[in-house]
């Protein structure tokens, strides 16, 4: 597409394209940045911050250690923890070892957790002790051999003892697990001082990150997301603030957890490749402590979802934090609603940013120019990066009418891991079908009509239908179920399921039970229907979308 309507909205300095070859490959961007900002502050924690230097140590030795335990560049290695300094240490010392990251929610029920360790591959895992008795319950069935543990405070020095006593002991937090031949991670630090780590020589192509996505069918897919890809999203989400950030001046309040693809991006990695400090919150729905560190530091950076955006303006302590350093504030996972961006600017002084993407995307594809934002929309492409809306031909549409939006650049993925079938499906020509339905205004500047036929959105995390009804109709009092968002003022959508029984005795108690003990705690149904038949189509597919407007008295 070479009409851009849109490039005229950019803001001065803004350039209409970027360079995706700026650098071969992430381990040279990583190295290089950790070596020029070695003296700034790079991740602090609870109070606990590691330079980019220190950062630049304890991932060499991590990495080493990982290489010394016979993990081979291209291997896979599962990280499941949630903010804490562990991360990019983890992260860094990975990616300098050569191997693909596999990004994992650490509330995974054994269920999911075992699909997407096979589905991946993945050799090695380092997860947090939280969430270890359900590793010990699949770990057989996986081909992980390589276990590193640590602990929330593990690296916060002599107030990590506290933390920890508090977080196993008082909170109840860490359920007891047996599992063999697991060493602790400040451990594999420590052994790998004494081991060498030979440089490894990326291609742009290769993957980096298999991120896992239900895409537009709702089966669980690794999106192979490349050197290439990455580095060039990177890029252009600077490219977008450049003219309003100062780098290694910056100070980023990164409370959504990095395993998810915006913090990874956007926190993580385009924000400390220019030296910002990234204060992590460890858990973001104990609202005070997102406060605390407000207070702490001189946040110039915040990024948030909807939901956590409403939650702090409805918290009584919220409005007397200092907001005079705040420069940017970036949503996204979510759709932003209009009233909250209003009163956030309202109550900080400070525009707040909607952007859009998909974990296909690397994930940016747009952002609202905090100059020239339209509240309500997704605002504009980044540089190097052009939508279009089609039609079911996916033949483009004028400008004003609905469509599926499809999206080119340097950030779309390779393709979903070992299935090719599913690739296709979504790209075409180097355009992604993002399934997501809108319209282009005649300015340029995108709207989101309406998402993925069926996909709840909860509070920033996908949830699809397809997944859920496969378990519950496992069910052996289920005759047939349906799965559907049912719309939620705290946290956009909650999930709605609407079963049809095949015993008459069965429950909204049982089905309760029964989904807790697969699903992770956000899937779980907030709402349950029993009705005596379920809409469908003359070829009996269900209709999702009459049953999803009946739930929500549409």
């Amino acid at each position: 597409m070479s009409d851009r309507p849109w490039i005229k909205y950019y803001p001065a300095g803004i350039p209409a394209n970027i360079d995706p070859d700026i650098y071969q490959n992430l381990q040279e961007m990583i190295e290089e940045t950790l070596v020029k900002y070695k003296k700034l502050p790079a991740f602090s924690n609870m109070g606990k911050t590691i330079t980019y230097g220190q950062l630049d140590k304890l991932s060499r030795n991590f990495g080493a250690y990982l290489f010394s335990r016979g993990l081979e560049p291209g291997d896979k290695i599962v990280l499941m923890m949630p903010n804490c300094l562990q991360y990019p240490i983890a992260l860094f010392g990975a990616i300098r070892a050569g191997l693909v990251i596999v990004n994992t929610n650490p509330l995974y029920t054994p269920h999911e957790m075992e699909h997407q360790f096979k589905d991946s591959e993945a050799k090695a895992i380092v997860i947090t002790s939280n969430f270890a008795s359900n590793l010990e319950q699949i770990i057989d069935k996986t081909p992980i051999k390589t276990i590193i543990l640590t602990t929330v405070g593990e690296m916060l020095g002599t107030k990590g003892i506290v933390v920890d006593f508090m977080v196993k002991n008082v909170k109840r937090l860490v359920p007891k697990f047996n599992l063999s031949n697991v060493i602790m991670f400040k451990e594999a630090i420590s052994l790998g001082k004494k081991f060498e780590l030979p440089k490894f020589n990326y291609k742009a192509d290769d993957v980096l990150l298999l991120q896992y996505t239900g895409g537009t069918t709702g089966l669980s897919k690794g999106a192979m997301l490349t050197h290439k890809n990455i580095i060039s999203n990177l890029h252009q989400i600077r490219a977008v603030m450049q003219s309003y950030i100062t780098e290694g001046k910056e100070i980023a309040l990164c409370p959504l957890p990095m395993y998810h693809i915006f913090a990874f991006s956007v926190n993580c990695l385009a924000l400390g490749g220019i030296g910002a400090l990234n204060v992590l919150v460890t858990n973001p729905r104990d609202l005070p402590s997102v406060i605390k560190e407000f207070k702490r530091h001189k946040i110039s950076i915040f990024t948030g979802v909807n939901t956590l955006f409403n939650a702090l303006l409805n918290h009584k302590d919220f409005a007397s934090c200092n907001f005079n350093n705040l420069k940017i504030s970036v949503g996204g996972g979510m759709a932003i609603q209009k009233s909250v961006a209003q009163n956030w600017e309202k109550v900080t002084g400070c525009f707040l940013s909607e952007g859009y993407g998909l974990t296909e995307s690397s994930p940016v594809l747009t952002v609202n120019p905090k100059e020239k934002g339209q509240l309500g929309t997704i605002g504009v492409p980044l540089p190097s990066t052009d939508l279009r809306i089609v039609d079911e031909n996916g033949q483009p549409v004028p400008s004003g009418q609905a469509g599926e939006i499809q999206a080119k650049g340097p950030q779309i993925m390779k393709g979903y891991y070992n299935k090719p079938e599913e690739t296709a499906k979504v790209l075409k020509d180097g355009w992604l079908s993002t399934g997501d339905i809108g319209i282009m205004n005649f300015d340029g500047f995108f709207k989101i009509v309406d998402r993925k036929k069926n996909m709840i959105l909860v509070s920033g995390f996908n949830v699809y239908p397809n997944e859920m009804e496969e378990v519950i109709v496992q069910h052996p009092k289920v005759l047939e179920a349906a799965v559907v968002g049912k719309k939620d003022e705290h946290s956009g959508e909650v999930v709605a399921l609407v079963i049809v029984k095949k015993d008459k005795a069965l429950t909204k108690k049982e089905i309760v039970a029964y989904c807790k003990l697969t699903f992770t705690a956000y899937k779980n149904p907030k709402h349950i229907e029993f009705w005596d038949e379920l809409p469908k189509t003359n070829v009996g597919k269900i209709l999702h979308r009459e049953i999803r407007d009946k739930i929500n008295g549409v």
